[in-house]
């Protein structure tokens, strides 16, 4: 950095979709082959294409990652569909590190932040264009996208939160988000 310039951002968010741009911008995309897993209905799922992209997450890590004090930013992108009775949803994560909190909000789209501590109380609140959430870092968290379009939303957390894909992985959340009646509803797993 040059002393008194003025420069411009290396990253820019394109405001119709809120797709990132510039060099330092990660793209990771999830096909349902990569996370056929997380749903229960095993067997509609078979009835699906594995190429099937059920979303997409763009980041900005602009310091490394485990940096104490950074912030990283980022939009998921979930496609609207099922699995059976079952949103498409993301993978869902604990941070590693307990005490740092993260920020979601709504820019596009309809569906469910669903949440569960460890205790696995669960528990959802809906997202929307401009719905602002606050996801205490002891508190799993994944998204599913009940509406007619794709579901977009903001992310802003610590460089050094880390992501805890593993614990979900096993022992999943004690309650999935299924379609009953044309209405999203949390159903007890078990």
């Amino acid at each position: 950095m040059a002393h008194l310039k003025i420069i411009q951002s290396c990253v820019e968010i394109t405001l119709d979709d809120f797709k990132l741009k510039g060099d330092p911008v990660k793209f990771q995309s999830r096909l349902l082959t990569n996370i056929v897993g997380i749903f229960f209905d095993q067997e509609a799922a078979k009835k699906l294409n594995d190429d099937t992209l059920v979303y997409y997450v763009q980041s900005w890590m602009p310091v490394p990652e485990g940096t104490t004090g950074g912030l990283f930013y980022g939009t998921s992108t979930i496609m609207t569909g099922k699995v059976g009775e079952e949103y498409f949803m993301t993978k869902g994560h604990f941070h590693l590190k307990p005490d740092r909190a993260e920020f979601y909000w709504g820019v596009r789209g309809e569906g469910v932040l669903i949440m569960m501590d460890r205790n696995r109380n669960t528990w959802g609140e809906r997202i929307y264009p401009g719905s602002l959430h606050y996801i205490n870092g002891e508190i799993a968290h994944r998204m599913a996208n009940t509406g007619q379009e794709q579901l977009i939303v903001g992310a802003c957390w610590p460089s050094d939160a880390g992501h805890d894909y593993e614990e979900i992985e096993h022992n999943g959340f004690s309650a999935r988000l299924l379609e009953v009646n044309g209405q999203p509803v949390l159903v007890p797993v078990g």
